[in-house]
This record gives structure tokens, sequence and C-alpha cells, in this order.
């Protein structure tokens, strides 16, 4: 990736891979290389979807990392990158659900009329790209945050949800105090990780975490990110770290 651009939009979409949910939605906007706004949000539909990434794309340059698979050339069975997840993150249990254009057409579809507005599929930013980037929160995460495991927020009682998304706060708190201080934890921010669980206090958080994905690749221009599989079967950008496993 070239030499940093200094103002970028960083959107992170938490995608309903059906119709009926809401996605979640965060925007944080750098100007002159410094955070000027960050954003929450949520939509439903793929026009309301598309709409405020436009919206949002407040410089030329824009990075939209959605929790979605969006590359999928396979009718049935799994992509080889959802494979490599289990191989590389099993043992986290942090590997992706298997995705196909069966099971899941809405990523693709939102994909294409994203790229119809004008935005290309990759990784590699540079000034006045706007570029469209898979993540998976689940493995990005296990790394982030230095886990033996995912943490499991998203299955079984209220309680343990409850539980565990307040474990998921703390970790994202840290995360940004040590990895990003330049990141205000004020404002609607200090909120929404301190909020308790509830389904649409999840979507935002995870939107929030694909959103910081994307600003841990810009702010270190690629160089302390990873991209598993490839463009044309499937890709998803992962931060790096040596002490964990990286693709062979």
């Amino acid at each position: 990736m070239p030499r940093r651009v200094q103002n970028i939009s960083l959107l992170g979409v938490d995608l309903a891979w059906g119709d009926r949910n809401p996605d979640g939605l965060c925007a944080i906007q750098v100007r002159s290389g410094r955070v000027a706004s960050m954003e929450p949000g949520l939509t439903h539909g793929d026009d309301a979807l598309v709409d405020w990434c436009l919206r949002s794309s407040g410089s030329k340059t824009v990075l939209v990392t959605l929790d979605a698979p969006i590359v999928i050339p396979n009718r049935t069975g799994s992509r080889p990158v959802d494979r490599l997840t289990h191989v590389l993150f099993g043992r986290y249990k942090a590997g992706c659900y298997p995705a196909n254009l069966g099971k899941c057409p809405r990523p693709v579809r939102v994909a294409e009329k994203l790229s119809a507005a004008g935005f290309e599929i990759g990784w590699n930013v540079r000034g006045g790209s706007q570029l469209l980037s898979e993540v998976y929160p689940h493995p990005a995460m296990v790394r982030m945050f230095q886990l033996e495991e995912r943490i499991p927020y998203k299955k079984g009682r209220v309680e343990d949800k409850r539980a565990w998304f307040r474990i998921l706060q703390r970790h994202i708190r840290k995360w940004v105090k040590a990895s990003c201080p330049e990141i205000p934890l004020s404002g609607w921010m200090s909120g929404l990780l301190r909020e308790p669980w509830s389904k649409a206090i999840e979507d935002q958080t995870d939107a929030l975490v694909c959103a910081l994905i994307g600003y841990h690749h810009w702010k270190h221009s690629g160089t302390r990110s990873e991209v598993i599989g490839d463009l044309e079967t499937g890709f998803i950008l992962l931060p790096a770290d040596t002490s964990l496993p990286s693709a062979p």
C-alpha cells in the first residue's frame, strides 16, 4: 500500500445476510491524519445501506469494511478462504461459516450495488480510491485482543450474552487505549462501549470493530495487516500478528 493518505472515510458495516434484520454501521472520518468524527447507526435494506455509504463518504478516499462474504464464486459448499480460517483459527473457535450463493445472496448483491455506485473490491488504499473489503471480526479480535478463544457473545441465554458482551466491550476499550490512543474514548463511543447488550447495540459494536480493522489497516499503511484468500475466490482482511497463525 502506498504512503498513507491523510483524508479518508473508514466505514464499518455489520451486514445482515438476509433482508429482515438491520445493518450495523460505524463511520470514522479522518481529516489531515486525525480522527475528526465517529458516528454509529443502523439501516435497513440495500438502498438505505448504499445511500449511507455514499453520504458517509466525506472524502475522496473511502474504505468500507464489511463483515460479510462479498466475493462468492461458488454456488454451493464453501470458499477456500472459509476453509483456511478453520486451519488458522479453528482452535480459537473463530472459523468462518461456509459461504455460497445459495446460502447468502445478499452480501454479493450489496457489493454489486456498491460497485455500481463507484466502489471497487480490494484493500490497497490509495488517494481517491473507494474500496470494499471483507473482514471477519472473530479472527480479527483473536489477534487484536490476544485471545485464547473467541468471545461467545452471540449465542446462548440473554444473561450469558450480556456477560460476554461486557467482556468484549472491555477488550475494545483496552485495545483502543493501547493501539489507537488518538481515538477518543468519549461521547457516543464511550456510551456504546458501556451499554448493556441488546441486538441493536451488538450490531453497532460489531460495525465499530469492522471500522477499527479498517482504521488499523489505514494507520499502518497495510504493513500490519494480512490478507488471506484472493480477489477471485474470496478474501478476508485481518490485522497481522506474528505471534499467532498466519497464512501459509
